[in-house]
């Protein structure tokens, strides 16, 4: 997938494409993640500290006393495994059977304590659901760290062969400290991991929500959903015999540190939606090129109200890649990423078009670009990208912009202010139109009523998250007042709700100064 610079296991590069002309229409709501509704059925107990396996597991004093007993189990809808808190259980937890619709089956606790933790002891997987559907897991701890790198995951949803796998809930759970080897794709590594594989029988996922969790010190990737079936035009070189898109995707509201490779991907999505997430530290230890959040080979995928920070360089927070139709950057907060805040590519005869990037903040990344910019790419033809009304402040970055081969994309709108001796914007090939540029030791050539002076920011360089970042407002007095040029489709709203202007602001924010 990447391949910046023509490197990196899996075959993607930086490309983008900006062009004005007819907006694509926001993305349309996710098919609805199925809600939390479970039938009565059984209730199994787990107390790996004071359990007997040979008791009957049905109630909390005939608990059972290993996860090895619970898997023995073939669960039927409505069942529920409850897990001892503030006890701890080494392996792996497998459990057979599904759910239905009507009544999933669920792992939670029970009793008074911290979350028990599920030790994978460096297994495989702490937690594997493998072919089973309509499962709920929440309010535990995996944890999954071995004598030495392996493939290796905490929670791993593996479909195999099966077809579609539906409603796959994992809320408020969490998972760290797994020692995982430097593998996207395939044989991945990494925190919760959903995998769509096989060869014979077309499969993918319809349900999948992750919310309110934690994915702490997991080697490589944070939150990740991959797919064997990937063959479509827009990705000719992939995977598989056919494309299968995974439904009804929502990662909400995670926490993602510490991350040795990517924070949040998302393979073959179909209207997924990445929000109010914070991916704090990735790309700590990978040998590869990295990104923050971002889809591959997906179609209409929104992630929005996001923080991004403290990737090393070269990782990138966002990416527009290969394969992808429709991707949206909307509203998301971008800090101290070495690598910069965008990487656009597509490659392989991939097709990457339709892309939108608006209303977003960057503040200072590529500090530590090792040769990239602020927005980057390496490989052509990314087509209709549009990048407008972001607020992109970067005192510590030698490139603003970094393009070397043609890519159809334009920037409209935006606030660019540089390194004190002069960022350099180094692209023939985009189209510039009503942008403000501070500290930039040159105005782009290619483009028109862009302009130059300092934005008046009302505190740049103060923000911490999408929820803190009121030093991007605009002063009385701004060059940045009433110069843009309304952009048709735009979203109505800035990074702060407010509405947009008929004539608007240049950058993210568009009210009246104070």
């Amino acid at each position: 997938m990447r391949k910046w610079f023509a490197i990196g296991p899996v075959g993607t590069v930086l490309a983008g494409a900006l062009a004005l002309g007819p907006v694509p229409a926001p993305a349309a709501a996710a098919p609805p993640v199925a809600t939390a509704h479970t039938k009565a059925g059984t209730t199994y107990f787990v107390d790996c500290a004071g359990g007997d396996d040979n008791a009957d597991g049905t109630s909390e004093s005939t608990a059972w006393r290993s996860l090895a007993r619970a898997n023995k189990v073939k669960f039927a809808p409505g069942d529920s495994l409850q897990l001892r808190a503030g006890t701890t259980c080494q392996g792996t937890l497998a459990p057979k059977g599904s759910g239905t619709a009507q009544a999933p089956v669920s792992v939670e606790p029970y009793g008074r304590g911290g979350a028990p933790v599920v030790d994978g002891a460096g297994a495989s997987a702490a937690v594997l659901l493998e072919n089973v559907e309509y499962y709920q897991i929440r309010k535990i701890t995996v944890t999954n760290t071995g004598a030495t790198p392996a493939q290796r995951a905490g929670i791993r949803v593996l479909l195999r062969d099966y077809g579609i796998g539906h409603h796959y809930v994992i809320d408020n759970v969490t998972v760290r400290d797994v020692n995982g080897t430097d593998h996207r794709y395939p044989r991945p590594s990494g925190g919760i991991l959903f995998e769509a594989a096989g060869s014979s029988v077309p499969t993918g996922f319809s349900g999948i929500a992750v919310t309110d969790s934690t994915v702490d010190n997991v080697d490589r990737t944070g939150i990740g959903i991959t797919s064997d079936w990937q063959k479509r035009p827009e990705n000719p070189k992939g995977p598989g015999t056919e494309f299968v898109p995974n439904e009804g995707i929502v990662i909400s509201r995670n926490t993602v540190k510490n991350i040795g490779g990517d924070g949040i991907i998302l393979f073959n999505g179909n209207r997924a939606r990445v929000t109010e997430n914070t991916v704090d530290g990735f790309n700590m230890r990978s040998t590869d090129y990295n990104i923050g959040a971002y889809a591959w080979n997906s179609d209409r995928t929104v992630i929005e109200h996001n923080t991004v920070r403290r990737g090393k360089g070269p990782g990138m927070a966002f990416a527009v890649e290969g394969g992808n139709v429709g991707t949206t950057y909307q509203y998301n907060y971008s800090q101290d990423n070495g690598g910069g805040f965008l990487y656009f590519c597509q490659d392989d005869g991939e097709t990457a078009k339709d892309g939108i990037v608006r209303y977003n903040i960057s503040q200072n990344d590529a500090a530590d670009a090792q040769g990239l910019g602020l927005l980057n790419s390496f490989c052509t033809g990314v087509s209709n990208l549009r990048i407008y009304q972001n607020t992109f402040y970067a005192p510590n970055a030698n490139s603003l912009v970094e393009v070397v081969r043609p890519n159809d994309f334009t920037l409209q709108n935006n606030v660019f202010v540089g390194a004190k001796d002069g960022s350099t914007v180094n692209d023939r090939y985009g189209t510039y139109r009503y942008n403000l540029f501070d500290r930039v030791t040159a105005l782009p050539p290619n483009g028109e009523h862009n302009l130059a002076g300092d934005p008046l920011l009302t505190a740049p360089g103060t923000a911490t998250s999408v929820s803190d970042a009121n030093g991007y407002r605009l002063q009385t007095g701004s060059p940045a007042l009433k110069a843009g040029s309304r952009v048709t489709g735009d979203g109505g709203k800035d990074f702060y709700g407010n509405p947009v202007p008929a004539v608007p602001h240049i950058g993210a924010y568009q009210k009246a100064p104070q």
